[in-house]
């Protein structure tokens, strides 16, 4: 799915300069045009209403309407969207390894002096085009022998401030480059959520869609003079926005955490009270006297009326956006199980080698061999089997764990200054845990934490209570040598830990890292 913001803003910006336009032309016809006339008429002016009302009025605001298409359909996606090479894989290749460094920064010095001296050019013609309007819209003013364009504090007689146009463009051209700075991070965020882009982009073309919308009807309704109450447009700009954050988080937060449960269930409802109070803070500003009687109103309708509609709404969507939101943890999952297929070269073969080492290392009576081997079948055999299951006995992820460190001390006994400690307790671990879960942080600890030439150690602890899984890691750290075999073994990571808990144990989990230069320490609680 794709961010359509900047659609969105393209309608926005077409439709408002279309009702705009309607609505002056309208107003100009009942205006009286001798109104118009009478301050020309008073200093003995000829008045012409093209020229001193139609065309400065209708050409500054054209003038800013092209600049903005022109900013917005050439200058921004040139930035942020540079022309491809055309050409295979095979040229382009050749034409990047042909173009030095003098030559790229030589490219980028040029695109951006164009930027700027497109940004120059159009605050010089909005500047103008600003002060040649004020001129006209109101020429009676200067209509004396001494006038002089520039501005002068010290005459009291009305003079054209030029620099004023140029202030005003440079502001409107600064005001609107910090909106598409903040636009286009808020985009960027989107479409590198990974997992979560469609389900984001869904909810930043519902809140763009609205905004448009909202604000179209309220130009729409001013300009054509359909609404002449301020307790109107009071309410309006109050009342509203409050009752579209509680559709969106009703929609995609609070209802699609249901799941099977009842409604009226304490997590719903813990949530409803929550959104409703902190969205009904705008209803207090209704009237000073009665503060406290319109926040209560404000919380009562978002409720009763607003909750009730977003849930007939949500049904109706209810398969498209958990279908997005199961997505995320459909391609958490398979990230993981590629990050792990990966490091398997035909697991099976491997497998099969491994029972004739074992039946070979038996016959020979090498039974530290043979134990090694038994171990990592059983881990492979895990992989294999196990890590396709969504769930698994709490007992089957503590063999894989310790198979792993027994592996690990089997590799590293040969070193005194190496010192292992695991204290792994399966007592009371009847629950059932994510495959795969705790390893990451083991096989890091190991990775890091591990040095043939200086003083290590690695402590495990593990243990569970009967609602908890709590499980700590600490690895002294060291700088890897060039020539260390783990140093370019990449492994999982915390990083990869976390998404997986916020998705599988969402608000269910509490993880701490910490580290000062000697010791890494990783901390993590479960509640399955």
């Amino acid at each position: 799915m794709k961010v359509r913001w900047r659609q969105h803003e393209m309608i926005f910006a077409n439709v408002i300069g279309a009702i705009l336009l309607v609505s002056y032309l309208l107003q100009l016809h009942k205006t009286d045009i001798s109104i118009l006339s009478k301050p020309f008429a008073d200093n003995n002016l000829s008045f012409n209403l093209y020229k001193n009302v139609i065309i400065p009025q209708i050409g500054a605001a054209l003038l800013m309407y092209l600049s903005y298409l022109w900013v917005s359909l050439y200058t921004i996606p040139r930035l942020l969207f540079p022309r491809k090479v055309e050409g295979g894989t095979s040229k382009i290749s050749m034409t990047l390894l042909k173009i030095s460094f003098h030559g790229m920064a030589k490219k980028m010095l040029k695109e951006y002096s164009w930027l700027l001296m497109q940004i120059i050019l159009i605050i010089f013609i909005l500047g103008t085009a600003f002060d040649f309007s004020t001129y006209y819209l109101h020429q009676w003013q200067f209509n004396y022998p001494e006038f002089s364009i520039f501005f002068n504090k010290n005459d009291p007689r009305s003079q054209i401030d030029i620099y004023l146009g140029y202030a005003v463009a440079s502001f409107l051209i600064g005001l609107f480059a910090l909106y598409v700075i903040v636009r286009e991070l808020i985009i960027a965020f989107i479409e590198r959520s990974g997992s979560k882009k469609d389900f984001r982009a869904l909810i930043c073309n519902q809140i763009t869609a609205f905004f448009i919308i909202y604000i179209i009807i309220y130009v729409a309704l001013n300009g054509f003079d359909f609404v002449h109450d301020y307790a109107f447009q009071f309410v309006y700009f109050l009342a509203i926005p409050p009752m579209f954050a509680m559709f969106i988080s009703n929609m995609y937060w609070l209802f699609p955490k249901k799941g099977d449960s009842r409604f009226f269930s304490r997590k719903i409802i813990s949530g409803l009270l929550y959104s409703s109070f902190i969205y009904s803070v705008p209803f207090a500003f209704f009237s000073r006297q009665g503060m406290l009687g319109y926040f209560a109103l404000g919380c009562a309708m978002l409720l009763f009326c607003i909750t009730p509609i977003t849930w007939l709404l949500y049904q109706t969507q209810k398969d498209k956006i958990l279908l997005l939101r199961g997505t995320e943890k459909a391609l958490a999952k398979t990230k993981t199980d590629l990050q792990f297929l990966r490091s398997q070269i035909n697991p099976h073969f491997l497998f099969n080698v491994l029972n004739t080492l074992y039946g070979t290392a038996l016959q020979e009576k090498a039974e530290r061999t043979a134990s090694g081997i038994q171990k990592l079948g059983d881990m492979m055999r895990f992989m294999l089997h196990e890590n396709n299951l969504d769930f698994i006995d709490m007992g089957k992820e503590i063999g894989y764990l310790r198979n792993y460190i027994s592996l690990q001390k089997l590799r590293t006994q040969s070193s005194p200054d190496i010192i292992i400690e695991e204290n792994i307790s399966d007592q009371s671990c009847r629950h059932k845990i994510a495959p795969m879960l705790l390893i990451p942080l083991v096989e890091n600890a190991f990775k890091h934490g591990i040095s043939l030439k200086e003083k290590s150690w690695i402590k495990i602890d593990l243990s569970c209570t009967e609602n908890n899984i709590l499980f700590e890691v600490r690895n002294s750290m060291h700088i890897k040598q060039e020539n260390d075999p783990e140093k370019e073994r990449s492994g999982i990571g915390f990083k990869n830990v976390l998404e997986r808990l916020k998705l599988i144990y969402p608000g269910k989990f509490q993880a701490s890292v910490n580290g000062d230069g000697k010791e890494f320490f990783v901390q993590l609680s479960i509640q399955p």
